[in-house]
């Protein structure tokens, strides 16, 4: 029996050297983890449950046979954080590259299969060169199997995906169709086609971290949520993220205990809104008010920072938030804002994430690029979010809602279900001087002046929407954590469902 025993242990250990200790020292060299240090760091100590650790390939061509490693560059299994069940996979990069083959493909849609069994979200940690490419087309299945697992799983369990090397061709896919993509600065990247291959189409010379590096994609593209300094960050920054959504969409939004009052005061926020209607003030230091302990997990700022987008609590409990950020082209929305904080709504209505809206939008931002670039279709998507979201709607108006973008921006005709509206809102169709010169055009200076100031009086203010029900009160901006904490008792047994479909059309 001790025989037997031993056997064991030396074949974990084998399989725990993944490529070997020369591979792991490389990993080591260039500021990365290994692929089991990375769930050590990831997980709670101790509760990382192995599945399929003696895995070996099945390829028999290029002498292949000849090299099998116990895992197959791909370690998977189960643990928790902060206490909480997830599943994992994490490529092993000392293993052929952290190639994707037949059998390591498997390996993953065992666990994807049964975090949607049991409702857990799944966290997949990619260090991979692509495709085995002496698998051929067995490889290429294995990543279509692993996408359509991707497909199924989206609005049943949360998909976070953290790429911590390189992730090229058709690997991109995946985190693609996850919900979430934090990524590593200087050794982590994402393309579809490599620099050599950019360079040989189109002439164009790249670097690998200027096409799909964690900046680019973080900043320019938009492809991905967060960028860390090293694994470490990245890995913590997760455990921290995963804190905020619920198990799966059969589960309530977590609860954290609070010791910040719930009806708690800030008279800060009376003066947040400055007195002239051009001067920009910062979003999220309501934003930070507003939530338990100042705690918000920001998604996406460095993208489109006219539109804040990320989670916080409100009496511990789960909540997500969009907000218009004046200091970035005056808080208007275009194609980037509509299409960043459109997908964020549609993930918190798909795991029953209340959603509270902080307004103050001028209007949707002009220009000839933006229209031509199809600002119609995409603003259609973040108006679609909304419209469809079955989730308790909270939202604040604090200074200008404007034309098309009020209606957008979560408003009562959207099955809003409390708008509220500071005493320094301004609800209109557009701005006094620019609705003046329409209405009165051709009038003198001197009476355009005197007509801007009579619009101002009847429209720069909160009432006239209060008065047709719009608005369902307007409240002290010192009190707004106390009313949206109210608000989401109330809410908390909302029960409302679309017409049957088989799925809607979002404006693609």
């Amino acid at each position: 029996m001790q025989t037997i025993l031993d056997q064991l242990e030396q074949r974990r250990a084998a399989a725990r050297l993944g490529g070997g200790q020369k591979r792991i020292d490389a990993q080591h060299a260039k500021g990365k983890l290994t692929a089991r240090e990375r769930i050590e760091v990831l997980l709670d100590p101790g509760s990382f449950e192995e599945l399929d650790m003696y895995v070996e390939h099945n390829c028999v061509d290029f002498g292949m046979e000849a090299q099998r490693i116990p895992g197959d560059g791909v370690v998977t299994g189960s643990g928790t954080v902060n206490g909480r069940l997830v599943f994992v996979f994490s490529q092993d990069f000392t293993v052929f590259g952290g190639s994707l083959s037949e059998r390591h493909a498997q390996k993953i849609c065992k666990i994807m299969d049964m975090a949607m069994k049991v409702g857990a979200p799944v966290i997949g940690l990619n260090d991979s060169g692509g495709a085995r490419i002496q698998e051929g087309v067995a490889s290429l299945g294995g990543y279509a199997e692993v996408f359509q697992r991707n497909v199924l799983a989206s609005g049943v369990v949360p998909q976070l995906s953290l790429i911590m090397g390189p992730c090229a061709g058709g690997a991109v896919y995946s985190p693609a169709m996850t919900d979430f993509i934090f990524m590593v600065k200087d050794s982590s990247y994402m393309f579809v086609t490599g620099p050599d291959v950019v360079k040989t189409v189109t002439n164009e010379v790249v670097t690998q971290e200027e096409l799909g590096g964690a900046i680019t994609h973080t900043t320019r593209s938009g492809v991905a949520d967060m960028a860390f300094e090293n694994d470490i960050d990245a890995l913590l920054a997760a455990r921290d993220f995963i804190d905020f959504l619920p198990l799966s969409n059969r589960e309530p939004v977590p609860e954290r205990p609070t010791t910040d009052p719930w009806d708690r005061t800030d008279d800060s926020l009376d003066t947040l809104v400055p007195a002239s209607a051009t001067q920009p003030y910062d979003m999220h230091e309501l934003i930070a008010k507003v939530v338990d302990e100042g705690d918000f997990f920001e998604l996406q700022p460095g993208h489109a920072g006219n539109i804040i987008i990320g989670f916080g609590r409100i009496e511990g409990r789960t909540v997500g938030i969009v907000a218009n950020q004046p200091m970035v082209l005056a808080g208007c929305l275009d194609i980037n804002s509509s299409k960043k904080a459109g997908r964020f709504v549609r993930f918190c209505d798909a795991f029953d994430i209340p959603i509270v809206t902080f307004v103050d939008v001028p209007g949707f931002l002009p220009g000839v690029a933006q229209e031509h670039s199809g600002i119609i279709k995409h603003g259609a998507k973040l108006l679609f979010a909304y419209a469809e979201a079955t989730v308790p709607k909270i939202t604040v108006i604090t200074r200008k809602a404007y034309g098309g973008a009020y209606d957008v921006m979560a408003s009562k005709h959207l099955r809003g279900d409390l708008n509220y509206a500071w005493p320094t809102a301004e609800i209109a169709v557009m701005g006094a001087k620019g609705a003046v010169e329409i209405i009165f055009r051709g009038k003198t200076p001197e009476e355009i002046a005197e007509r801007t100031a009579e619009y101002e009086a009847r429209f720069a203010n909160p009432f006239v929407a209060a008065s047709k029900g719009f608005v369902d009160e307007v409240i002290m901006p010192h009190s707004t954590r106390r009313r949206i904490a109210l608000g989401l008792r109330k809410l908390r047994n909302k029960q409302l469902e679309n017409p049957w479909k088989k799925h809607d059309n979002i404006p693609l």
